[in-house]
């Protein structure tokens, strides 16, 4: 191998491959060193260089100048073709994997190339990406040739390959999808502040503007809805609320609730908890179906929230004061304190900072131990109560079913025996049963 064949080796991968030169000529070097070595002994000490400019190859066996003539050309004949493959391969799969971990919560599109076992096999440029089933909006199906949009969720080397893991679950998704359709968020004007998503049913999105004259949710609705519609229709029809953002939890907490009316907000900063207050006719669409909407609601907001109305709140407070109260070292007005704070169970109070109710009460570390043991113990019988309660519901759900299942087969029973059972008196028997009979008599 002469040293413009070497050269032009060495450009054609860098053209071809798009792999840095730097990066071929390394691995063409380390080929050479490994070659050299399986010709000395791998404890030999062998030292290779490649001139990046005419392609001289120079080395040194032990610091002894290598005839680059004879020796490393015979070695180069010989060993060093397969190594410099697998080594340009390498760099191949580095190079893809570079370019694809840059693009890691990016929106890409692909098409289907088969559907194995739930998940889908998706050409993307330059390499396949799977989209498995856990990483599917619940309920949709993917055929071969199909195009889809997804993001990239992972990216990782899979011995000379690289695997990427693309996801239509996440939220990085809806966040893609609004910057593709909505072109004032684009452009910066409109920016997405929060997002919680429980893919396939529903999402809500939190948005504001940086300029006072653009509706950031009219904006992201569009005329007659139709930018929010491609956006569900990607989605396979996922509800999607946008919600005007605010710092003031105050007023993001209601914003977030829509469309249920709220009342009031009361923050219980050392919980991390917001009581929200509602009317009882308010009450199921705040919590929304199976509680989809407080949940979601909590999550974007990125406080505990609990939907009650006025009276319950009231009774939960008086029952917390009691029960405090009844806790040694916990006096009326301390109890009061705490609820005023937000704590309202036993669970609350065992989780509390003993600084905090060190100040509250005016105690000593030992006596704040005390209640907190107190309070832990009282948690867990509360605990232990719920949780038998509970099995014995599952119980009778189970006895509640069966007696059903019975009364449904009794039934059933009871109709069929009444339609075989005699014909009253004075009823006349279907022709071909008269037919028979008079055959009988015959007889």
């Amino acid at each position: 191998m002469n040293t413009s064949e070497l050269l032009r080796i060495v450009d054609t991968i860098h053209r071809d491959k798009n792999i840095d030169k730097e990066i071929v000529f390394e691995a063409i070097e380390a080929a050479l060193v490994s070659a050299a070595k399986k010709q000395y002994g791998e404890e030999q000490d062998c030292v290779v260089h490649i001139d990046r400019a005419d392609g001289t190859i120079s080395g040194t066996h032990n610091g002894v100048p290598l005839d680059a003539g004879e020796t490393l050309g015979r070695i180069v004949a010989q060993t060093a073709k397969q190594v410099i493959i697998q080594k340009v391969r390498e760099a191949e799969r580095d190079a893809l994997y570079d370019e694809y971990d840059k693009e890691k919560g990016q929106l890409v599109t692909g098409v289907v190339q088969r559907y194995e076992g739930g998940a889908a096999t998706v050409a993307l440029p330059n390499c396949e990406a799977i989209l498995p089933r856990s990483e599917q909006i619940p309920g949709e199906t993917h055929h071969a040739n199909e195009r889809v949009r997804a993001t990239i969720c992972e990216v990782r080397k899979a011995g000379s390959r690289v695997k990427v893991i693309l996801s239509r679950t996440r939220p990085a998704l809806v966040g893609r999808l609004f910057e593709q359709e909505i072109p004032e968020i684009a452009d910066g004007v409109i920016e997405i502040r929060a997002m919680a998503r429980e893919p396939g049913y529903r999402t809500k999105v939190a948005v504001s503007s940086t300029d006072q004259r653009v509706d950031c949710v009219g904006a992201c609705v569009g005329v007659r809805g139709n930018r929010i519609k491609n956006i569900v229709d990607e989605l396979a029809g996922e509800r999607i609320d946008i919600v005007r953002w605010s710092d003031d939890m105050q007023v993001l907490i209601p914003n977030a609730l829509q469309p249920a009316e709220v009342d009031e907000v009361i923050l219980c900063s050392m919980l991390g908890r917001a009581i929200v207050l509602v009317r009882e006719d308010q009450l199921s669409l705040a919590i929304g179906r199976r509680g989809q909407n407080v949940r979601l609601a909590s999550k974007l907001c990125g406080w505990d929230i609990e939907i009650m109305t006025r009276e319950e709140l009231d009774e939960q407070i008086e029952r917390a004061v009691g029960g405090f109260s009844a806790l040694e070292g916990v006096d009326e007005g301390l109890a009061e304190k705490l609820v005023g704070e937000g704590f309202l169970s036993y669970d609350d109070l065992s989780v509390i900072e003993p600084d905090s109710l060190m100040e509250m009460g005016g105690l000593s570390l030992e006596q704040v131990d005390k209640i907190v043991a107190q309070a832990e113990a009282k948690a867990a019988e509360a605990e232990a109560a719920a949780s038998e309660e509970r099995r014995r519901q599952r119980e009778q759900d189970r006895i509640d079913a069966a007696t059903k299942e019975l009364e449904a087969k009794e039934k059933e029973e009871a109709e069929l025996q009444a339609g075989a059972s005699p014909l009253p008196n004075g009823s006349e028997a279907p022709a071909e049963v008269q037919e028979v009979h008079s055959e009988e008599g015959g007889q």
